[in-house]
């Protein structure tokens, strides 16, 4: 009877090692907003996934040391791979280290240049950055039209990184919608990096003391619309004024909203997008089928529907 009990035992044991699964993080940076809520959900869906632990390490936008975390990743034997990109033209030499290796990788939320060619056991998963622009476009078109200043309005715009293909992506977008609609006439006053980061954005003042008209501050994310906020009420301009328009619906950028500062942004889903990386990773290394592309979608939120989305990120 006691050597059936231990072989039951035995067995189970077992079997909990053999789904035991450890994912190897490598986030481009745990001082940004959004991608602290994407580490934040990993953590919590890795808790709720039986026998999978996660080891998460900080690149701090720098490549090079994104690359000895993989490069460590590999050495330790890791499971699996999650990497929010530090640089998106990196990911062809990280997805063949990956493949060489036999270990399954799942980019998150900022997508890879390979996005085409990813080898078997290795997906991504994000939101489609065009649609988000459009939407943001499409909102400050509306508003616009609202003050009656759709044929003429100075546009400026803060983009993200441009090592990041979001960042380029949701440029273009927004232009291109402005330009087919009936804002057609609006002109894009000027662009420039802020790389995602709200003191970044505030520094950019030459367009204020410029003494140029501003009708639209166009962010790639709500930190850098913040940072506009905060730069262009220093320096007297009445929100009142100006159309701010971000990317994320954060935390930080739905209080701007409730303060009457932003006038829309479009909600990111960290949760979702970090739950499906770690759903996608474990799949991939139990050997179960997995879409190549995991597309969570983006929302628009406005001062009439931003309470639906207070808890959301």
């Amino acid at each position: 009877m006691k050597s059936m009990y231990l072989a039951a035992a035995l067995a189970a044991l077992m079997g909990s090692a053999a789904s035991a699964e450890t994912i190897g993080v490598s986030m481009q940076s745990f001082d940004n907003n959004f991608q602290t809520l994407l580490r934040e959900g990993i953590n919590a869906r890795a808790a709720e996934v039986n026998g999978a632990t996660v080891q998460i390490e900080d690149a701090q936008t720098d490549i090079s040391k994104q690359l000895n975390q993989v490069n460590n990743f590999i050495a330790g034997g890791v499971d699996a791979i999650i990497m929010t990109l530090t640089d998106t033209s990196a990911a062809p030499g990280i997805s063949e280290a990956a493949e060489k290796a036999g270990i399954p990788l799942v980019y998150l939320n900022l997508e890879p240049d390979n996005l085409g060619k990813l080898p078997e056991k290795q997906a991504y998963v994000g939101s489609k950055e065009t649609d988000s622009d459009r939407l943001g476009a499409e909102a400050a078109c509306s508003l616009l039209k609202e003050k009656g200043k759709a044929s003429d309005a100075q546009v400026y715009i803060l983009m993200g990184d441009l090592a990041h293909q979001a960042s380029r992506d949701r440029t273009s977008a927004f232009k291109e919608t402005l330009a087919a609609g009936d804002c057609k006439g609006a002109t894009i006053a000027d662009e420039q990096s802020a790389a995602w980061t709200r003191t970044n954005a505030m520094d950019l003042t030459n367009w204020i003391t410029a003494g140029q008209p501003i009708d639209v501050v166009f962010a790639n994310n709500d930190e850098m619309a913040i940072g506009a906020i905060q730069a262009l009420k220093a320096a007297g301009v009445s929100m009142d004024d100006v159309i701010v328009v971000g990317i994320d619906a954060t935390q930080d950028g739905l209080a701007a909203m409730a303060a009457g500062d932003l006038d829309a942004t479009v909600f990111q889903n960290a949760k979702g997008q970090s739950a499906s990386a770690v759903d996608t990773a474990v799949s991939l290394v139990r050997g179960e089928s997995v879409k190549k592309n995991v597309w969570v979608p983006f929302e628009l939120v406005t001062p009439k529907n931003m309470a639906d989305y207070a808890a959301r990120n």
